[in-house]
């Protein structure tokens, strides 16, 4: 008889898709580790004509979504500039911490953090906006 031990380990995937405006990009320096890129990205959620938002604060994940982030980079920077994303979120959960700043200084908060794994498509203003590294999916038709 056969003494088998299963040494593999497995992994619970929580993956979140939606769209959402991009914000506040940023490279993160931690005091261990290496440097990072971040953004914020409020989700839309809820019915179209009462939106709701949920603030995702994410580490980019991988060279595409490196990419496509730093590729809307410098339309995220004017504040006149509305940047949309469709995006792929991946292992988020929640972080408290105790606001510094401002009115409710010493007040307890949360954010919802995770990793951005993906951008599928993105909008500035209004307008289609090309990604790098994103394959488009092939034009067919015809002529009738």
């Amino acid at each position: 008889m056969s003494n088998t031990t299963n040494n593999t380990s497995g992994y619970f995937d929580l993956h979140v898709e939606r769209l959402g405006y991009l914000n506040r990009i940023r490279r993160v320096t931690p005091r261990k580790g290496s440097e990072f890129l971040a953004c914020t990205i409020e989700a839309l959620r809820g019915a179209t004509d009462d939106v709701e938002k949920s603030r995702f604060d994410v580490r980019i994940s991988g060279e595409v979504a490196k990419a496509a982030i730093l590729a809307l980079e410098s339309s995220v920077m004017v504040d006149k500039k509305s940047v949309l994303i469709g995006f792929k979120l991946s292992d988020i959960f929640a972080e408290h911490f105790v606001l510094e700043k401002g009115e409710r200084k010493g007040e307890v908060a949360c954010v919802i953090k995770g990793r951005l794994l993906q951008v599928k498509w993105a909008k500035v203003d209004g307008s289609s906006f090309d990604i790098p590294l994103i394959e488009k999916p092939a034009k067919t038709g015809t002529n009738g």
